[in-house]
């Protein structure tokens, strides 16, 4: 299990409402996978994701070199993500999103600030597709983790996602432990 696909495959299915979603779509045409694909059928919508969980490190994929190779990684990898969503989803407004939680912003040198690498990738993707790759790092990234806990706090039934279980689980919890306190001090 890939905790990042994971996070976003429950995102898109409770908080976007998608009808389908599958991780790890191996596309026809290229070589690779598209880490998370969902559909919404009610609103038309077509959501491409990709996830990267570098905690440590940031955002960060290597070339052979051994140096950084965010900007060439993430333009072949979207670039096979749109082709794949042009050709098989043709109908559907579409939704590029990078996930990825700690993205980090070098300030001593641009070549090495993600954040900058990131807009790069924007900046090459519109120029060559005219697509608005959303952004879901760092702030975003918790707002979707917090709107996923809001969720599975308000859900009785057992949820089928493994994130939004342990969510429940960790929320009726600490919900419970509080009652028995109150209960302990009159």
């Amino acid at each position: 299990m890939n905790i990042g696909e994971e996070i976003v495959a429950s995102y898109l299915e409770y908080i976007k409402e998608c009808d389908f979603v599958q991780k790890n779509l191996y596309t026809k045409d290229v070589q690779g996978e598209i880490d998370v694909v969902g559909i919404n059928l009610k609103t038309n919508e077509a959501y491409v994701c990709e996830s990267t969980t570098h905690l440590t490190t940031g955002l960060l994929y290597v070339g052979r070199d051994y140096k950084n190779n965010n900007i060439q990684k993430l333009v072949d990898k979207f670039s096979k993500d749109i082709d794949y969503a042009e050709k098989y989803l043709p109908d559907y407004q579409k939704h590029y999103m990078l996930w990825s939680p700690i993205v980090k912003d070098n300030k001593t040198t641009r070549d090495n600030s993600q954040i900058y690498q990131l807009n790069v990738v924007k900046g090459m993707l519109y120029d060559k597709y005219k697509i608005n790759l959303e952004l879901i790092i760092n702030e975003s990234y918790q707002d979707c983790l917090t709107a996923l806990r809001a969720y599975a706090r308000k859900e009785t039934k057992a949820l089928q996602s493994p994130i939004l279980r342990y969510m429940q689980i960790e929320e009726y919890l600490s919900k419970h432990i509080s009652n028995l306190n109150k209960y302990k001090e009159s």
